[in-house]
């Protein structure tokens, strides 16, 4: 597997594979390497019986050798064109939802859902923060995303990859990055390396309770100065929250760890449970 690939140049022309336009738009970027499929699929082992579920089936790199393994599953597809291909192909193996995957509530599909796909670069973090409202029907997911989104997903405190999105999915999933994969294992080939990450979620007594859209705001107010100290930023927004406690304010938003964050924001909600009128 090439983990050092460099990066490949955007073809002068839309790239056909298989009969299909890679769509710009829609951020369709085929997995063609044999080997690194073989990989991908090793990682998700897929079993029969298993509610599986793929974001963007596209030509069916990981499609067929999951439906091999699986017998069946659910795809999520937004290409009205690729969407009927499947319709066609396989009518009682796949069921083709064609909907936005941002908008789509995969909680309508079960429990114990078990989620994979190589997602589009221009959508993966919205994708991902979306993805959290499902977590609890969630067994594990395993997505092919931009290499340094990856990193930023794994990263730990004190390190220039941590960041709000380090924080808020390392409260919701445990994670690993599995493997590397180079642009030329694509077609057309993106302008970055990437990476397949596996995602579990925690337990839901794991989660303490927590609101997400409370740790979310207190992040996003975090890590919006990130290279001042926290007392520049996130002071004046606790004052506001009539937060009397004890937070270390001369680190930086970096420096702080997931466990920091979530008792910080555990101890807003205690505040404003105090000042909610009885």
């Amino acid at each position: 597997m090439d983990t050092k690939s460099r990066r490949a140049t955007s073809p002068g022309r839309p790239t056909r594979v298989s009969g299909h336009t890679a769509r710009k738009r829609f951020g369709q970027h085929f997995l063609t390497d044999p080997g690194v499929i073989a990989d991908v699929v090793v990682a998700i082992d897929p079993r029969p019986d298993q509610p599986l579920v793929e974001i963007g089936p596209g030509l069916g790199a990981l499609t067929w050798p999951v439906l091999d393994r699986a017998g069946r599953l659910t795809v999520v597809e937004l290409d009205r064109d690729l969407a009927a291909r499947w319709r066609e192909r396989e009518p009682d193996r796949v069921h083709v939802i064609e909907s936005d995957a941002l908008a789509f509530d995969f909680t309508a599909l079960g429990t114990s859902l078990r989620i994979f796909g190589n997602l589009p670069y221009n959508i993966s973090s919205p994708l991902l923060f979306h993805l959290m409202e499902a977590a609890e029907n969630v067994l594990d997911q395993h997505f092919m995303l931009q290499k340094e989104v990856v990193a930023r997903m794994v990263a730990p405190p004190a390190c220039a990859d941590y960041g709000r999105m380090s924080v808020m999915l390392q409260w919701r999933y445990r994670m690993w990055e599995m493997l590397d994969v180079g642009p030329t294992s694509f077609s057309p080939p993106p302008r970055v390396d990437s990476a397949v990450v596996r995602m579990q979620p925690r337990a839901t007594d794991a989660l303490l309770g927590l609101d997400p859209v409370r740790l979310k705001g207190l992040t996003a107010v975090a890590f919006s100065q990130r290279r001042k100290l926290l007392r520049h930023a996130l002071e004046p927004w606790l004052q506001t929250q009539d937060y009397a406690g004890a937070f270390d304010l001369q680190r930086r938003a970096e420096e702080v760890s997931v466990d920091d964050y979530v008792h910080l924001a555990l101890e807003l909600a205690d505040a404003s449970a105090r000042r909610a009128p009885v």
